[in-house]
């Protein structure tokens, strides 16, 4: 920097302005967010994986109240049509939407209004035809980085769990006769393990889990392996619950569920997912066509393991297990 514009950058500072290349935008930008928490907790200081989510759109730039305009809906699954229509209506810059079947729905409902995802796998669910190219109005980023995580799953409770014989696998009706399932049960033929099937039907429910863990009798099962679907999100409370009365050691696909009680996950890193799914919406409001931003895909996974969950099961975790583990908890 030359001493001209050291001057300048000074006497901008001394006058409590910002110099421009640091500056926020300001024109203000219209975001819809269709999340699976409750209206109320998709901010900042709210559902901690939403606040990381804002977080990082308040430090490119955006900011809620000054240059941001958000509108929040929660995912609710009965009403998938309705949502997506008010969406459309409310006509914002970018719709950021969580979960495929949320998008699948979106895309049919506009192929104008940039969307930015948070799904599955987007090429399975016909969101987009390729990851490199999206086309259209549509990127965002996958949690899924192949059906072959669901058999790592299996492998790692098998691992963990001396003796495993007989999982609980639950599911929705199109995650055990879908690509996941097919791939879990070919795994468990492998390991020698018998595969019980626990699907769950929408509305997914309390009831509904209930229903699928109503025929375990004591003794009868091993452990249990939840299906990577975004349906069973922000149902950890009973599935825990269920999973407890039961005295089942088991796996699954989202941290959260072993930071509350659950024994092991498998997880991709939630938090580097949205803080890129913010990065992409930046780039929209600035001028970027989402057919030209990549899909991203889940790249780094982690072994989270509670301890304190395996002592009161009465399971030694193998040693080797828990120090390649990424988190502990104990």
């Amino acid at each position: 920097m030359d001493r001209r514009q050291f001057l300048l950058v000074t006497a901008a500072l001394a006058s409590g302005l910002r110099p421009a290349a640091a500056q926020q935008p300001t024109a203000k930008k219209r975001l819809a967010v269709i999340g699976f928490t409750k209206v109320e907790t998709l901010r900042i200081g709210g559902d901690p994986y939403a606040h990381v989510f804002f977080e990082e759109l308040k430090r490119l730039g955006y900011v809620e109240g000054e240059n941001l305009i958000v509108d929040r809906w929660q995912f609710q699954p009965g009403r998938v049509a309705d949502i997506a229509r008010e969406v459309v209506e409310a006509n914002p810059d970018v719709i950021a939407s969580w979960g495929s079947p949320m998008t699948s729905r979106l895309k049919a409902a506009t192929t104008t209004i940039p969307i930015v995802a948070f799904t599955g796998d987007p090429v399975r669910f016909g969101i987009v035809t390729n990851l490199a190219r999206p086309g259209g109005n549509i990127t965002g980023v996958s949690a899924d980085a192949g059906v072959e995580i669901w058999a790592k799953r299996l492998q790692l409770l098998s691992d963990a769990v001396p003796g495993l014989t007989k999982v609980l696998f639950v599911s929705t009706e199109g995650g055990w006769a879908g690509a996941g399932g097919q791939t879990v049960r070919e795994a468990a033929q492998k390991l020698g393990i018998t595969l019980v099937r626990a699907t769950v039907s929408s509305p997914y429910g309390d009831a509904e889990y209930r229903q699928a863990f109503s025929s375990i009798q004591p003794g009868q099962l091993d452990g249990m392996m939840l299906s990577d679907e975004n349906d069973h999100y922000g149902k950890q409370s009973v599935l825990l619950q269920l999973v407890q009365q039961a005295r089942l050691p088991a796996i699954f696909g989202q941290r959260f569920f072993v930071e509350a009680g659950g024994l092991m996950a498998y997880v991709y890193d939630l938090k580097s997912l949205l803080r890129r799914q913010a990065t992409q919406i930046v780039d929209v409001f600035r001028g970027v066509k989402p057919s030209d931003i990549p899909f991203y895909q889940a790249e780094r996974f982690e072994l989270v393991i509670n301890l304190k969950t395996a002592k009161e099961l009465g399971l030694d975790i193998p040693a080797g297990l828990v120090a390649g583990a990424a988190a502990v908890i104990e």
